[in-house]
């Protein structure tokens, strides 16, 4: 995977969520077209291992994303930034709605959607003109299946509030990436055989035959990372699948 080496050159890019699939390979992307990156999770050890696979002067970060004040203060500390990233998430919550634990959804929802609420309040003050956010939508609320419920919930609230955050923080911009398949931890809750038979199922009924890799989603933050018209939009890289 290649980028312009002076598409982001100077510029300060936050990931968090940076420290593994989607997330680290969009840090790694945007480190490559010349941005300064900082990487932020939840665990030490995901930072430091992360920090080991991506270019010297990489910075990184252990945050509760659930904690509205650790947030605060790492934006604080790290001053004036160009783009926010958004891609934390644990593995899919998935349940049918008769067993469904009430209380293991809405701790879905702490990360997902308050997460990204809270880094999004925490880091606009700190955005240069002409800075952005990207959030991370995803493919179970165009097309769910049974059990996705609140996976699908979700995702639809990251959707409305991309468009409603485009309106009130403009001109800043604020986008979202929506991954169909791909090949990433977000499947870790599957045996390692559910996963493979996952994606070999999934990958043939999709229109590019294949399931999707982390480096083919960091290209769509790159391009609305560098895309200076692009606000208010959730882009769709998900191998044709709302189409079949």
């Amino acid at each position: 995977m290649s980028f312009n080496q002076t598409d982001l050159e100077g510029q300060q890019v936050v990931v968090l969520g940076g420290t593994s699939g989607i997330g680290l390979a969009t840090a790694a992307a945007a480190a490559a077209a010349g941005a300064d990156v900082t990487v932020a999770s939840s665990r030490k050890a995901s930072v430091e291992r992360a920090l080991a696979e991506l270019p010297a002067g990489t910075a990184g970060y252990p945050v509760d994303l659930t904690d509205a004040t650790g947030v605060r203060a790492l934006f604080g500390d790290l001053g004036d930034i160009d783009h926010l990233i958004f891609t934390a998430g644990e593995s899919l919550f998935i349940s049918p709605i008769g067993p469904l634990d009430l209380g293991q959804a809405r701790r879905f929802f702490e990360l997902r959607y308050f997460g990204a609420l809270t880094a999004a309040q925490a880091a606009a003050p700190h955005l240069r003109p002409g800075g952005s956010i990207t959030l991370t939508t995803g493919a179970a609320l165009p097309r769910p299946r049974p059990g996705w419920s609140v996976a699908a919930s979700v995702i639809g609230a990251v959707d409305a509030l991309t468009r409603a955050l485009a309106v009130e923080l403009a001109p800043l911009r604020v986008n979202a990436v929506c991954p169909g398949v791909v090949r990433s931890p977000l499947w870790n809750s599957l045996s390692d055989t559910e996963r493979d038979e996952f994606y070999l199922t999934a990958g043939a009924g999709l229109l590019t035959g294949r399931v999707g890799e982390v480096s083919d989603i960091a290209r769509g933050y790159l391009f609305l990372m560098t895309q200076p018209y692009a606000t208010g939009m959730v882009l769709t890289l998900d191998g044709g699948g709302v189409l079949v």
